[in-house]
Parts: C-alpha cells; structure tokens; sequence
C-alpha cells in the first residue's frame, strides 16, 4: 500500500496571535514526530498552505508562511489552495494519484474546516484515510471550545466509511508507515 502525508495550513497566521489554534505548540511538535516518521519510511509530505487575498493569509504574506517551528524538507511537495478541500482546484490529486496512493494520512488546521473537508473529500475520491487524531486543531467557535469541536470531529470521522475507502482516526504515535 502506497501512502502520502498531508499536513494541512499549519501556517504563521493560524499558530499566532488572533487566529492561534488550540495547544498549537504540542500540535506542531505532535505533526514534527509524524511526519519525521514519514521522511524515514520513504512517504511524501505534502504541505498544503491556503491563502486568501484581502486575509492574514494572502498569498505569500508573514501569515501566509508555513509556521515557525514545523520541520520541513527540501524533498517536501507543496501544494497553494483557496478552499477548505485541498482537493478541490489544486495539483493535488495529480501529486497523488489513487492509483499509486491508496493511503492518505493526514494532520493540521483547522478541524473544523481544511481538515474536515479535505478528510470527506479524500474518502469520497476512494483514498484510505488516517487522521492523526491529535495532530490537528482548531480555535473556538464562541459556542463550542475549541478541545470540543476537536473530539467531536475525531467521534464524527471515525464513523464514516465510504463503499470502497475507510477513515481511521488514531493517535499520531500509533500510525505506522
């Protein structure tokens, strides 16, 4: 089985200030780990950064930058998004055909949004998925804590499974490559 890693707009503007995700420092080292793992075991990482004129994450912007302190690599392929689904208009399924990837794992920002979308969507194209159950976060919705919004999506993407695709979601130290 071929698998690819997707670490999801861990991007300055999402790690800082206003828009800083919940417990991104942990986070970050947690997708560190991972994606070490990744480079080790011959698996691509992907970087997925989304952007948005006008927005903390206009295209080449301080925030629109892969945040400070995630562990990067030359060999690392990088894909631009302007949607919730890294999917949808960008290279990505070109990157990774499901004929040669039939496994994706994936991490980042944020639960509720890139991560969510991307996940459906990589299900509903017939990959396999594993999210990284704690590699991913979000902020607080003025409803729901962020740390909630988080289990619930863990809960809710675990029960999905599609007619030939599957999600796993399971802690970043028991994913295997």
């Amino acid at each position: 089985m071929t698998t690819a890693m997707l670490i999801i707009d861990v991007q300055q503007a999402l790690c800082t200030g206003e828009y800083e995700c919940f417990e991104i420092s942990r986070v970050i080292d947690t997708i560190n780990r991972l994606s070490t793992r990744a480079r080790k075991a011959g698996i691509p990482v992907v970087l997925i950064q989304h952007e948005e004129d006008g927005s903390p994450l206009a295209y080449n912007a301080e925030g629109w930058q892969l945040a400070e302190g995630l562990e990067t690599s030359p060999k690392d392929w990088h894909v631009r998004k302007t949607t919730p689904d890294s999917f949808y208009q960008t290279n990505l399924q070109k990157l990774l055909p499901v004929q040669d990837f039939e496994r994706l794992v994936i991490c980042g920002l944020q639960t509720d949004y890139c991560v969510n979308a991307t996940v459906r969507q990589a299900l509903k194209l017939g990959y396999d998925v594993v999210l990284a159950a704690d590699a991913h976060s979000t902020v607080d919705n003025g409803n729901i804590p962020a740390e909630d919004i988080i289990a619930e999506h863990n809960k809710d993407l675990a029960h999905l499974t599609g007619s030939v695709a599957r999600i796993d979601v399971i802690p970043a130290a028991d994913i295997t490559f």
